[in-house]
């Protein structure tokens, strides 16, 4: 993990399609590049202390922590525009500190690809593989801008099913973007593939 101490700290929000989340994004490393983790409760934090800590602004209810930004999920009707500057202070104090990001041995390494190809037949092994490289290398990208991520779960006869965290955790549009986008995608690439579905999140 990368030393934040005595480095002086800038965060920024960035506004997603999620009415209900928040992107602040930091000049500093806090996980290696294609790592993230979600956090949808205080109980399931228990691995991040700066998750943790945030949990205790009691308008927080998700806590996505990736490369260079934390998304924030908020359960409350007071505006972004009043909770930023609480927010931006805080990490931005927590991390000059030297506060830990997470608890000593942690790892976030993606065990995706290995996991999900062992699980499957050896004739979709491949269609597997096309599907990860295609959500690696085209889809991640854009969803980690609007600070969420994707992730593929398992593949069975024609259906793709992903898991959506962060932002895209409720968020209005994220059936459009599964369907128009993402489904589209990966049937025009990959003809296998007939559907997208996603797993673990409220849609």
């Amino acid at each position: 993990m990368i030393e934040n101490k005595e480095k002086m700290v800038s965060v920024y929000a960035e506004a997603n399609p999620n009415p209900e989340s928040m992107k602040l994004v930091m000049n500093v490393q806090l996980l290696p590049d294609g790592q993230s983790v979600d956090y949808p409760d205080l109980e399931s934090a228990v691995e991040s202390p700066l998750a943790q800590e945030l949990f205790n602004f009691d308008y927080v209810s998700r806590v996505f922590i990736a490369s260079n930004f934390v998304t924030i999920t908020k359960n409350s009707t007071i505006e972004w525009v009043k909770l930023i500057p609480e927010l931006r202070t805080f990490l931005k104090s927590y991390v000059e500190a030297g506060g830990p990001i997470f608890n000593e041995g942690f790892s976030a390494a993606p065990k995706t690809e290995a996991a999900t190809t062992a699980e499957t037949s050896e004739g979709d092994a491949v269609i597997v593989k096309k599907v990860i490289d295609l959500l690696e290398n085209y889809v991640r990208p854009a969803v980690e801008q609007d600070g969420g991520n994707i992730s593929f779960k398992s593949y069975n006869d024609g259906v793709v099913t992903v898991h959506l965290q962060g932002s895209c955790s409720g968020c209005p549009s994220a059936t459009v973007t599964l369907k128009a986008g993402i489904e589209n995608l990966l049937k025009r690439m990959v003809p296998e593939v007939k559907e997208v579905v996603a797993d673990g999140v409220t849609i």
